[in-house]
Protein backbone atom coordinates (compact mmCIF):
# COMPACT_ATOMS: atom_id res chain seq x y z
CA UNK A 1 0.00 0.00 0.00
CA UNK A 2 1.02 3.20 -0.75
CA UNK A 3 2.35 5.48 1.89
CA UNK A 4 -0.41 8.58 2.36
CA UNK A 5 1.24 11.86 2.01
CA UNK A 6 1.76 13.86 4.36
CA UNK A 7 -0.30 16.89 5.73
CA UNK A 8 2.08 20.32 5.02
CA UNK A 9 1.54 23.18 3.74
CA UNK A 10 3.21 27.33 3.88
CA UNK A 11 1.94 29.12 6.99
CA UNK A 12 -0.14 26.14 9.11
CA UNK A 13 1.36 25.19 12.41
CA UNK A 14 2.99 21.59 12.23
CA UNK A 15 3.02 19.32 14.92
CA UNK A 16 6.43 17.43 14.20
CA UNK A 17 8.10 14.34 15.56
CA UNK A 18 11.25 12.33 14.94
CA UNK A 19 12.06 9.30 16.10
CA UNK A 20 15.67 7.20 16.35
CA UNK A 21 16.53 3.87 15.76
CA UNK A 22 15.52 1.62 18.72
CA UNK A 23 18.41 1.11 20.93
CA UNK A 24 19.92 4.52 19.77
CA UNK A 25 20.36 7.56 21.99
CA UNK A 26 19.20 11.09 20.05
CA UNK A 27 21.79 13.13 22.45
CA UNK A 28 23.88 11.60 24.78
CA UNK A 29 24.60 14.46 26.76
CA UNK A 30 24.83 18.57 27.03
CA UNK A 31 27.30 18.72 24.05
CA UNK A 32 24.84 16.96 21.61
CA UNK A 33 21.94 19.02 23.25
CA UNK A 34 23.79 21.93 21.98
CA UNK A 35 24.72 20.73 18.61
CA UNK A 36 21.37 19.96 17.45
CA UNK A 37 19.87 23.00 18.75
CA UNK A 38 22.53 25.01 16.74
CA UNK A 39 21.93 22.95 13.63
CA UNK A 40 18.04 23.35 13.93
CA UNK A 41 18.52 26.94 14.13
CA UNK A 42 20.83 27.43 11.43
CA UNK A 43 18.36 25.42 9.35
CA UNK A 44 15.17 27.10 10.40
CA UNK A 45 16.60 30.66 9.58
CA UNK A 46 17.88 29.02 6.33
CA UNK A 47 14.39 27.43 4.97
CA UNK A 48 12.42 30.01 6.65
CA UNK A 49 10.49 27.75 9.17
CA UNK A 50 9.52 29.74 12.17
CA UNK A 51 9.99 26.83 15.25
CA UNK A 52 7.47 28.06 18.31
CA UNK A 53 8.03 25.18 20.72
CA UNK A 54 10.31 21.87 21.14
CA UNK A 55 11.42 19.11 23.33
CA UNK A 56 14.67 16.92 22.68
CA UNK A 57 13.92 13.30 24.83
CA UNK A 58 16.44 10.85 24.34
CA UNK A 59 14.65 8.64 21.51
CA UNK A 60 12.55 11.60 19.71
CA UNK A 61 12.59 15.26 19.06
CA UNK A 62 9.29 17.34 18.83
CA UNK A 63 8.40 20.70 17.46
CA UNK A 64 6.16 23.26 16.70
CA UNK A 65 6.62 24.72 14.24
CA UNK A 66 5.21 27.14 10.97
CA UNK A 67 6.85 27.09 7.34
CA UNK A 68 6.59 30.28 5.08
CA UNK A 69 6.95 27.75 2.28
CA UNK A 70 5.60 24.46 1.19
CA UNK A 71 8.36 22.89 1.15
CA UNK A 72 10.00 24.49 4.14
CA UNK A 73 9.45 21.86 6.79
CA UNK A 74 10.58 18.67 4.74
CA UNK A 75 14.17 20.71 3.58
CA UNK A 76 14.76 21.94 7.58
CA UNK A 77 13.73 18.05 8.61
CA UNK A 78 16.68 16.81 5.83
CA UNK A 79 19.06 19.52 6.57
CA UNK A 80 18.87 18.88 10.71
CA UNK A 81 19.15 14.76 9.58
CA UNK A 82 22.14 15.25 7.00
CA UNK A 83 23.75 18.08 9.40
CA UNK A 84 23.27 16.66 12.81
CA UNK A 85 23.73 12.44 12.35
CA UNK A 86 27.23 13.60 10.30
CA UNK A 87 28.31 15.22 13.52
CA UNK A 88 26.63 13.13 16.08
CA UNK A 89 28.70 10.45 14.14
CA UNK A 90 31.82 11.70 14.01
CA UNK A 91 31.63 12.72 17.49
CA UNK A 92 30.72 9.43 18.50
CA UNK A 93 32.77 6.97 16.75
CA UNK A 94 30.01 5.53 14.73
CA UNK A 95 28.20 4.96 11.64
CA UNK A 96 24.97 5.18 9.73
CA UNK A 97 21.85 6.26 10.12
CA UNK A 98 20.12 7.60 12.89
CA UNK A 99 16.43 8.34 12.38
CA UNK A 100 13.40 5.34 12.86
CA UNK A 101 12.09 6.25 9.33
CA UNK A 102 10.62 9.67 7.82
CA UNK A 103 9.58 12.34 10.43
CA UNK A 104 5.72 12.58 11.16
CA UNK A 105 3.91 15.90 11.28
CA UNK A 106 0.42 16.76 10.54
CA UNK A 107 -1.30 20.85 10.75
CA UNK A 108 -3.21 22.15 13.05
CA UNK A 109 -5.68 25.03 13.37
CA UNK A 110 -3.76 27.67 15.41
CA UNK A 111 -6.88 29.57 17.16
CA UNK A 112 -7.81 26.19 18.74
CA UNK A 113 -4.75 24.15 18.99
CA UNK A 114 -1.44 25.89 18.81
CA UNK A 115 -0.97 27.06 22.61
CA UNK A 116 -2.18 23.47 23.82
CA UNK A 117 0.25 22.44 21.23
CA UNK A 118 2.76 24.30 23.16
CA UNK A 119 2.02 22.76 26.59
CA UNK A 120 1.74 19.32 24.99
CA UNK A 121 5.36 19.66 23.89
CA UNK A 122 6.93 21.57 27.00
CA UNK A 123 5.27 19.51 29.62
CA UNK A 124 6.74 16.57 27.59
CA UNK A 125 9.68 15.90 30.22
CA UNK A 126 7.18 16.49 33.00
CA UNK A 127 4.78 14.51 32.00
CA UNK A 128 7.40 12.19 31.58
CA UNK A 129 8.62 11.43 34.45
CA UNK A 130 12.51 12.93 33.03
CA UNK A 131 12.18 16.12 35.42
CA UNK A 132 10.53 16.94 38.80
CA UNK A 133 9.57 21.03 38.34
CA UNK A 134 9.28 22.66 34.98
CA UNK A 135 12.51 24.96 35.41
CA UNK A 136 14.67 21.89 35.74
CA UNK A 137 14.00 20.99 31.77
CA UNK A 138 17.08 22.24 29.97
CA UNK A 139 16.15 20.16 26.91
CA UNK A 140 12.82 22.40 25.81
CA UNK A 141 11.72 25.92 25.38
CA UNK A 142 9.86 25.90 28.24
CA UNK A 143 12.22 27.91 29.83
CA UNK A 144 12.06 30.59 27.29
CA UNK A 145 8.43 31.39 27.57
CA UNK A 146 9.06 31.17 31.38
CA UNK A 147 11.42 33.63 31.30
CA UNK A 148 14.42 31.90 32.83
CA UNK A 149 16.75 32.36 29.04
CA UNK A 150 16.57 33.51 25.83
CA UNK A 151 16.17 30.72 23.38
CA UNK A 152 17.73 32.35 19.69
CA UNK A 153 15.61 29.05 18.44
CA UNK A 154 12.20 30.15 19.18
CA UNK A 155 10.26 32.78 16.93
CA UNK A 156 7.23 32.94 19.45
CA UNK A 157 3.37 32.89 17.59
CA UNK A 158 1.49 35.79 17.73
CA UNK A 159 -1.06 33.75 19.54
CA UNK A 160 1.50 33.34 22.49
CA UNK A 161 2.31 37.23 22.53
CA UNK A 162 -1.21 37.80 22.80
CA UNK A 163 -1.08 36.34 26.49
CA UNK A 164 0.06 39.48 28.11
CA UNK A 165 1.15 43.00 26.95
CA UNK A 166 4.70 42.45 28.78
CA UNK A 167 7.44 39.55 28.33
CA UNK A 168 6.01 39.45 32.55
CA UNK A 169 2.32 39.19 31.78
CA UNK A 170 3.32 36.28 29.28
CA UNK A 171 4.99 34.59 31.57
CA UNK A 172 3.10 34.33 34.23
CA UNK A 173 0.51 33.72 32.23
CA UNK A 174 2.11 30.85 30.79
CA UNK A 175 3.22 29.01 33.44
CA UNK A 176 -0.33 29.17 34.59
CA UNK A 177 -1.46 27.40 31.31
CA UNK A 178 1.54 24.73 32.38
CA UNK A 179 0.22 24.20 35.43
CA UNK A 180 -3.56 23.83 33.89
CA UNK A 181 -2.13 21.50 31.74
CA UNK A 182 -3.58 18.91 29.40
CA UNK A 183 -6.31 16.32 29.75
CA UNK A 184 -5.37 12.77 28.88
CA UNK A 185 -7.54 13.00 26.07
CA UNK A 186 -5.90 15.91 24.90
CA UNK A 187 -2.93 14.53 25.19
CA UNK A 188 -4.02 11.22 22.85
CA UNK A 189 -5.68 13.25 20.53
CA UNK A 190 -2.22 15.44 19.76
CA UNK A 191 -0.09 12.46 20.07
CA UNK A 192 -2.66 10.39 17.78
CA UNK A 193 -2.98 13.33 15.10
CA UNK A 194 1.12 13.62 15.00
CA UNK A 195 1.77 10.16 13.94
CA UNK A 196 -1.03 9.68 11.84
CA UNK A 197 -1.23 12.72 9.81
CA UNK A 198 -4.66 13.95 10.54
CA UNK A 199 -5.17 17.46 10.81
CA UNK A 200 -6.81 19.00 13.67
CA UNK A 201 -9.07 22.23 13.53
CA UNK A 202 -12.71 23.08 12.70
CA UNK A 203 -14.89 21.80 10.30
CA UNK A 204 -13.91 24.64 7.90
CA UNK A 205 -10.43 24.47 8.48
CA UNK A 206 -10.09 20.98 7.64
CA UNK A 207 -12.29 21.45 4.22
CA UNK A 208 -9.81 24.01 3.58
CA UNK A 209 -6.66 22.10 4.52
CA UNK A 210 -8.34 18.90 2.63
CA UNK A 211 -8.79 21.18 -1.01
CA UNK A 212 -5.17 22.15 -0.57
CA UNK A 213 -3.97 18.75 -0.31
CA UNK A 214 -5.97 16.37 -2.47
CA UNK A 215 -6.76 13.92 0.20
CA UNK A 216 -8.30 13.38 3.63
CA UNK A 217 -7.60 14.90 6.27
CA UNK A 218 -9.75 13.00 9.14
CA UNK A 219 -10.42 9.16 9.42
CA UNK A 220 -13.16 7.66 7.65
CA UNK A 221 -15.95 6.70 9.84
CA UNK A 222 -15.74 2.94 9.93
CA UNK A 223 -18.89 0.37 8.58
CA UNK A 224 -21.58 1.08 5.87
CA UNK A 225 -23.69 4.67 6.05
CA UNK A 226 -26.71 4.60 7.74
CA UNK A 227 -29.87 4.83 5.27
CA UNK A 228 -32.75 6.64 5.92
CA UNK A 229 -36.20 4.79 6.29
CA UNK A 230 -37.84 5.86 3.65
CA UNK A 231 -41.57 4.51 2.06
CA UNK A 232 -40.42 1.23 0.74
CA UNK A 233 -38.12 0.12 4.07
CA UNK A 234 -41.74 0.92 6.50
CA UNK A 235 -43.33 -1.80 8.57
CA UNK A 236 -46.74 -3.39 6.97
CA UNK A 237 -49.80 -1.86 7.69
CA UNK A 238 -49.06 1.68 6.85
CA UNK A 239 -46.92 2.74 9.95
CA UNK A 240 -43.86 4.48 10.15
CA UNK A 241 -41.15 3.67 12.38
CA UNK A 242 -41.09 7.13 13.60
CA UNK A 243 -44.98 6.91 14.99
CA UNK A 244 -44.46 2.75 16.46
Amino acid sequence: MARMPRLSGADWPHMVVQHVHEGQALVRDETDVALLLRTLKEASREESVAVHAYVIAIDHLHLLATPSTDEGLSRLMQSVGRRYVAAYNRRHDRRGGLWSGRYRCTVIEAARYLLDGMVFIEQHALRTGAVQELAEDKWSSVGHHLGLRVDPLIQDHPLYWALGNTPFDREVAWRRRLEQGLSSKQVAELTNATHKGWALGGEDFLQKVQGMVGRHVQPRQRGRPRRSVTAHDAPKGGKSAANE
